[in-house]
């Protein structure tokens, strides 16, 4: 059944945003099928810290951050805060009620709504993430594709992906689909449940998300030449379309939009609004609901399994170039082809490239990474077909009755979606000096850690300070779990960084970088077991009643609160990259988006910035980020 996200507060609590959340440490799925949500009862909840070993690890965090009268300050800021007549552990209690209440995580609701649903800027480029995923030796590249024509070896290659994604909703649906283990603990799969037929709704003020577990649409939502299409690809029984049916259904899909552009013009983009400031679309979709029709064109968007968009309008030579793809999977032409508010978008370019662009409020990137991974392995080699559904209906271009005001905000949606796209940049790396992670480990040295520790390396020597950084720790093992920060710029990293180009012995380097590195993966290690500093501190900045007790929250009006969660590097771990290599935009003005994956033979990175910040460039930090990661691997030798 459709369910919406429960409403939002009014009180805004502002936190970052990111593009993909969760880092891989070595999850896999059981190899013994079983209930897919059989484990979920035996997950524990996710624990409240105490406002004591909050308060220590955040201090601790400062150090690098703050010069000594700073850090000072902050010391006596975070004192009168935790301490008995401070408004800490007020709060604190505040925070248990809301825990006693909460049905399965008090966290699960606070960070939607603040990470997500409250968020007023686009969410196209801000918050969804992207991935070019793997070519694959089935469905070869075509060198020199038409441009404006549709491709066979695109709508081959879009219908073995269509049918394995399907495979996989009948899973879930099922409850086969294997259970995700860490370390031989189960991990909570609940998100699964949000990964087909979810869309988020803009709405004034706070968005929402609608939902279906079991996913009982029958049809799939196609983006060609800026115009939706339902597509059915079940019956009205559920008996699912075979190879050869959902091949005829997308040359159908394709054929209607062609045939009406040719005989009425285009229908008005709309899906251009879901690149738009969330207010405005929020704006223009009230209207739309007005009319009847629209409602049911919206309603079968909202509602699709998932996105599929058919890329034509691409030039040949960006389509063929790995970066120039990212690109495009990042934000299309301003925004067009897209409809940024499903959860999951498989995009095909008419050379036979794949990528993916999704809505990151429901999910985090390796849930659906999973999918991907899943259902792209399963390319290789033939497919046996299966029976043809009965009396498939044909697929239904959608129709938008739009008014002055709603054409007014589509083109102005459209300018603003230009100008993002344009200041996005995004460049892919790769470090293959000494290997990947398999070399990494036989010096006895975390390969997530190896990376963070040389990133704080590779920053100091290019900007010349410390930078605060953000690395997503999954919050799985605890039922309804999302992510939490590491703080991965350290006093023991920092310590490591500056002796990396000083005079000091080799050795003495060596020493000092396994130590950061340590000291990372303690900190790894705390946040996913719920000890963490950002995610307990947006649940007390939650339980803030009015601005008179904001003013009194020492901690949070101290200016190092604000700098320090200031993530001028945003990162996240995306292992293995061999098939996926994702990126996401920085999450501040001046800062980067750093998105990496630990292969066994090379570590793959992708860098972004944007191009008005005079405080940042990609690629030459992109140049500098390689040659570090060499340096630190000849130091581990």
């Amino acid at each position: 059944m459709l369910r919406a996200s429960a409403p939002c507060s009014q009180q805004a609590v502002p936190v970052r945003r990111h593009s993909t959340t969760t880092t891989n440490n070595s999850s896999g799925a059981d190899t013994v099928p079983r209930g897919t949500f059989s484990m979920q009862e035996k997950l524990p909840r996710l624990p409240i810290p105490s406002l004591k070993d909050t308060a220590t690890r955040y201090l601790k965090s400062l150090e690098p951050l703050l010069t000594p009268a700073e850090y000072a300050r902050s010391e006596k800021a975070v004192s009168s805060f935790i301490s008995p007549g401070g408004l800490g552990p007020e709060l604190q209690r505040r925070l248990q009620e809301a825990d006693q209440s909460a049905s399965h995580s008090w966290l699960e609701d606070i960070w939607l709504k603040k990470a997500y649903l409250e968020w007023r800027g686009p969410s196209y480029i801000n918050v969804n993430w992207f991935a070019l995923i793997g070519d694959s030796a089935d469905f070869p590249l075509i060198p020199n594709a038409t441009r404006g024509q549709v491709s066979e070896t695109q709508i081959r290659r879009a219908v073995r992906i269509i049918t394995h994604m399907l495979e996989a909703s009948e899973a879930l649906n099922a409850q086969t689909m294997t259970v995700d283990k860490q370390k031989g603990k189960a991990l909570c799969m609940d998100q699964f449940k949000r990964q087909f037929g979810t869309t988020r709704i803009a709405r004034m003020g706070c968005d929402e998300l609608v939902s279906q577990y079991p996913a009982t649409a029958r049809h799939i939502v196609v983006m060609y030449r800026n115009q939706p299409v339902s597509v059915p690809v079940y019956n009205s029984k559920g008996q699912r379309a075979s190879l050869a049916q959902i091949t005829a259904q997308l040359v159908e899909a394709v054929r209607a939009v062609d045939k009406t552009i040719a005989k009425e013009g285009a229908a008005p983009p709309v899906a251009n609004l879901t690149a738009a400031h969330r207010d405005d679309w929020a704006q223009a979709r009230a209207m739309l609901e007005l009319d009847a029709g629209n409602r049911d064109s919206l309603d079968a968007v909202d509602t699709a399994l998932f996105g599929v968009c058919l890329d034509v309008d691409v030039d040949a030579s960006a389509a063929a170039d790995a970066e120039r793809s990212l690109a495009v999977f990042a934000h299309s032409d301003a925004g067009a082809n897209r409809w940024y508010d499903k959860a999951m978008q498989l995009v095909f370019l008419n050379n036979g490239r794949m990528g993916v662009n999704c809505e990151h409020s429901p999910v985090d990137a390796l849930t659906t990474g999973r999918l991907l991974m899943e259902a792209t392995a399963k390319e290789q080699g033939p497919l046996r077909d299966i029976a043809a559904a009965d009396n498939l209906a044909p697929p239904q271009p959608l129709r938008w009755n739009v008014n002055a005001d709603v054409a007014e905000l589509i083109t102005k949606a459209r300018g603003e979606a230009r100008d993002l796209a344009s200041n996005l940049r995004v460049l892919l790396g790769t470090s293959a000096d000494f290997g990947g992670a398999l070399q990494i480990k036989t010096w006895g040295v975390s390969p997530d850690a190896f990376f963070q520790v040389a990133l704080q390396a590779a920053y100091l020597r290019h900007h010349g300070h410390a930078a605060a950084t953000y690395e997503s720790a999954s919050l799985r093992r605890f039922l309804h779990g999302r992510t939490e920060t590491i703080r991965s710029c350290t006093s023991d990293a920092m310590a490591f960084a500056r002796a990396l180009d000083s005079d000091v012995a080799p050795a003495s380097k060596a020493l000092r970088m396994r130590k950061a590195a340590e000291t990372h993966t303690e900190l790894s290690q705390a946040a996913a077991l719920g000890q963490g500093v950002d995610r307990h501190l947006l649940g007390l900045r939650a339980q803030l009643r009015n601005e008179d007790e904001l003013r009194e929250a020492s901690l949070f009006v101290d200016p190092a609160f604000a700098k320090s969660s200031t993530f001028v590097l945003s990162t996240s771990n995306v292992t293995p990259g061999d098939r996926f290599r994702g990126g996401f935009a920085p999450v501040v003005a001046d800062g980067y988006g750093i998105n990496y994956a630990m292969d066994h033979k090379d570590i793959k990175f992708s860098v972004s910035d944007w191009r008005a910040s005079s405080a940042t460039d990609a690629q030459a930090f992109r140049e500098t980020l390689k040659s570090t990661l060499a340096d630190v691997g000849e130091i581990l030798k």
